[in-house]
């Protein structure tokens, strides 16, 4: 009798240890072939205040036998305080295992994969709770002018990869102690807006990597399950807002508006604001020639494709090639302007606040 209790209880232990394990990897089926790269995007506009972004990642429809883009879209928070850790696919010995994303108070550890939008391969810098609000890092994510609670806190990022796997020939990273706790740390899974989400994308033969070669036709939505309306966007846009709606990325260095070549400095230190001329004289003639540069870079590689009589798609490689490079300078060109006005014009000293998480 004695020894029925304990066979008991050791079956129950190994339960409780099988359904706390669940709660936090959803480990199906192994796949040999890792998932696509990451497609690059612009994220929609916020819809609302609480609203927390869970970015686009590639999943796998077992019966087709074929990853498909589920888009990144803003998802309410299943609870205040609730953050979201995103999914990821990890190398398990014999093949590609998926580890399913939860809600939680911390952020736990997705694969280190560089999602973007504040989730850069570990931690998170999306924004805070603070009070019973969500504080939103405007300088990660793209929320509306009509909110107040909102903060600019810098992220720099020094690589960028959107290698979309973890291990195996893809990014390695293992969980620090931190994240090991988070996933043991009291969360919830996906909740029913992102289940449904999920299921839309699915359904749709545009979002599979067989159709579109890893260019899904809708990357990330405004609210979930809204792949056509005016908050979807879609491969090549800027962003699917009514804001945005029919604005087109720049694609060569010529597209971008010009340099804007700022006022002169009137700190009232004659000295300091000759200095700080001479520093944005330079910055500006910088970043001029940069942006040569680069354009007489893209001129010569669309000669290429014209010599070679390339096909449509091998054309449009190079543009998306293009539109990226012209992209990736624009952002560097912003970040520089901004720090050597900081510089200028020192910040009023820290009241201590703490970093996000």
């Amino acid at each position: 009798m004695r020894f029925a209790f304990v066979v008991r209880s050791v079956i129950f232990a190994l339960l409780l240890m099988v359904v706390s394990g669940a709660m936090r990897a959803q480990v199906r089926v192994a796949i040999a072939v890792g998932p696509p790269v990451l497609p690059v995007y612009a994220q929609p506009i916020c819809p609302g205040d609480g609203y927390i972004w869970t970015p686009g990642y590639w999943d796998y429809d077992y019966g087709a036998t074929d990853y498909y883009w589920i888009p990144g879209t803003w998802i309410m928070a299943p609870e205040v305080g609730y953050l979201w850790t995103p999914p990821y696919w990890g190398w398990g010995g014999s093949g590609f295992l998926f580890y399913d994303g939860y809600w939680g108070p911390t952020v736990g550890f997705y694969g280190g994969i560089n999602y973007g939008f504040g989730y850069y391969g570990t931690g998170f810098y999306g924004g805070r709770w603070e009070g019973g609000h969500f504080q939103y890092n405007t300088s990660v994510w793209h929320v509306g002018g009509d909110f107040h609670n909102v903060y600019n806190e810098r992220v720099n990022i020094t690589k960028e990869n959107r290698v979309s796997y973890n291990g195996h020939g893809g990014i390695d990273a293992r969980p620090t102690a931190q994240e090991e706790a988070a996933a043991h740390d009291r969360h919830i899974g996906p909740v029913a807006a992102q289940t449904a989400h999920a299921q839309t994308s699915r359904s749709d033969p545009q979002q599979r990597a067989s159709v579109n070669h890893g260019e899904p036709g809708v990357v990330a939505t405004a609210t979930p399950g809204d792949f056509k309306g005016n908050g979807a966007v879609r491969a090549g846009e800027v962003s699917g807002s009514a804001a945005n709606a029919g604005a087109r990325p720049a694609v060569h260095p010529n597209d971008l508006p010009a340099v804007e070549h700022a006022p002169a400095p009137n700190t009232g230190n004659s000295k300091n604001d000759k200095k700080y001329q001479q520093q944005q004289n330079k910055l500006y003639a910088t970043q001029q020639q940069e942006r040569q540069k680069l354009q007489q870079q893209q001129d010569k590689e669309h000669l290429e494709p014209t010599r070679q009589k390339a096909d449509a798609a091998t054309t449009k490689q190079v543009e998306q090639k293009h539109q990226q490079q012209t992209q990736q300078l624009q952002q560097t060109h912003a970040q520089q302007t901004q720090q050597l006005q900081q510089r200028q014009s020192p910040p009023p000293h820290s009241s201590g606040e703490s970093k996000p998480k």
